[in-house]
């Protein structure tokens, strides 16, 4: 795999995985409260969000899940994984400096259809914060771009 290329159907196999780490930080949240327009004052301001069950700030649901479309968009199966679909649930919250890992398996593959379905993970340390599935589409040998 090369940076601008990623796996072709025929290289993927069940089982194939790959991680992507980041620490989430007050800066991501902010930018992404930008970028999404979710201002909810629970991401945002400090005195709100210490009134509420989880005591402090929390970032997106949606931030933290988009470090699965990392991996999927960068590793596995990498550039040229078009998203079809994507499943989630959001087990634990993650708060400002948290590091999250979001992790992908090959659980299934349809070579004729170019589709691979994914299981998806993301932890802080030890705890699920949440999990899911994706099915993306990928090119073949031959119905890949120059």
């Amino acid at each position: 795999m090369t940076d601008f290329s990623g796996y072709c159907i025929e290289d993927l196999s069940l089982g194939m995985e790959s991680t992507f780490t980041k620490v989430i930080s007050d800066a991501d949240i902010t930018a992404f409260a930008g970028v999404s327009g979710d201002t909810n004052p629970v991401h945002l301001n400090d005195v709100y969000a210490s009134k509420t069950m989880f005591g402090g700030r929390i970032a997106h649901g949606m931030l933290s899940a988009s470090l699965i479309s990392a991996v999927i968009g960068t590793q596995l199966p990498g550039p040229g994984a078009i998203y079809m679909s994507q499943s989630l649930r959001f087990r634990a919250p993650v708060k400002p400096g948290d590091e999250v890992s979001a992790h992908v398996v090959i659980s299934a593959l349809d070579e004729k259809r170019r589709r691979v379905t994914l299981t998806c993970t993301a932890h802080v340390g030890d705890t699920l914060v949440i999990d899911g599935e994706a099915m993306v589409m990928v090119p073949s040998k031959e119905a890949r771009p120059a």
